[in-house]
């Protein structure tokens, strides 16, 4: 396989760390450009580059004259901002990967599985809204002028420090101290989980690769439990034999913690599988290694190895007892064991 010049904007976080040491591991060249704040464990053959993906100016200096096959834009969440990479690496590049989000298909979906045709549409979370705008600029920018674009939609991904409940830490503590969890809905939807290095195979994959310009792509796993099952597996990897799980619907959810409404309501709320036949015929070796059962032993060792990152949210926590006790008084609450 060829070596790629690789410039990722963005390498420290739960997709991009991943997606950095698989195309180190492939054989390739890689630079990334942070600001600096955040480092996380690279491999050592990676360049870093200091600089302010919100600044044009910032982008230039620091990369200078340097020319790339593929930048990969991790860090771009609304057009402004794409514009401004643009406007740093339009013209250096043989490729442009921007990583927008599954979240942008329509919600709810009208039909499973989702594909790339599926419409974009998600009145409930202006994230999601914000991404497909910035798809329509790139699209755009592709037709006007041929740039040379390829678009990914990952859904939820996650490494081993990153808890995928509404709670996070909160909901392991809760476990823990036998109280019992808010899921939401009925825990019966069917959620896409992905592991960061399952998701990197296929993104290495179609980097440098001629059929993926002007196109978009679905980078999932097909692993789509419950979230019954989800829950399940992380009290299990806890140590909770007899977990308590009360079932509250997602608008009542929202209603009682409004920060979780956006992601519950255009998102989490629905059961969303994908289907990613498209990106498999580019990267015939993608596939799903990691299972979440095997993903949720891996968040709690890592956690339990890390008490400083055991953070209990103690408003979310108040706000899970408010809405138990609310929906034990009414006699809505459904609650089950596992």
């Amino acid at each position: 396989m060829t070596s790629l010049r690789l410039l990722f904007l963005g390498g420290t976080g739960t997709i991009s760390t991943a997606c950095v040491r698989a195309a180190v591991a492939a054989g390739h060249d890689v630079t990334v450009l942070t600001r600096g704040s955040r480092d996380r464990d690279l491999p050592p053959e990676v360049r870093r580059l200091t600089g302010d993906v919100r600044d044009a100016e910032s982008i230039r200096a620091a990369i200078g004259d340097q020319r790339f096959d593929v930048v990969a834009d991790f860090l771009s969440f609304v057009p402004e901002h794409v514009a401004t990479v643009l406007s740093a690496v339009e013209g250096r590049t043989g490729q442009y990967v921007y990583i927008s989000s599954a979240s942008a298909y329509e919600k709810p979906p009208r039909y499973l599985p989702v594909t790339e045709s599926t419409p974009l549409r998600n009145p409930f979370w202006q994230y999601s809204r914000d991404k497909i705008a910035c798809e329509q600029l790139l699209v755009d920018a592709h037709r006007s002028r041929a740039l040379p674009v390829t678009i990914v939609r990952p859904s939820h991904t996650y490494d081993e420090t990153k808890i995928p409940t509404i709670g996070g830490w909160t909901d392991i503590a809760r476990l823990r101290a036998g109280k019992p969890v808010v899921v939401h809905g009925d825990g019966t939807s069917l959620w896409t989980i992905t592991h960061a290095d399952d998701f990197a195979v296929a993104f290495t994959g179609i980097l440098g690769n001629p059929a993926a310009i002007g196109d978009a792509f679905t980078i999932t796993g097909t692993h789509a439990p419950s979230w019954n099952q989800i829950y399940g597996w992380l009290a299990d990897a806890a140590g909770v034999t007899d977990p308590r799980f009360v079932h509250v619907a997602s608008e009542t959810i929202a209603a009682w913690a409004p920060d979780l409404g956006p992601t519950l309501l255009g998102d989490k709320a629905h059961s969303v599988v994908f289907d990613v036949s498209k990106v498999t015929r580019l990267v015939p070796g993608f596939r799903t290694t990691v299972t979440f059962d095997e993903g949720a032993r891996r968040i709690v060792a890592f956690y339990d190895a890390h008490p400083d990152q055991q953070r209990v949210d103690t408003e979310l926590d108040a706000a899970f007892d408010a809405m138990i006790a609310h929906a034990d008084r009414a006699g809505s609450a459904r609650a089950t064991t596992s």
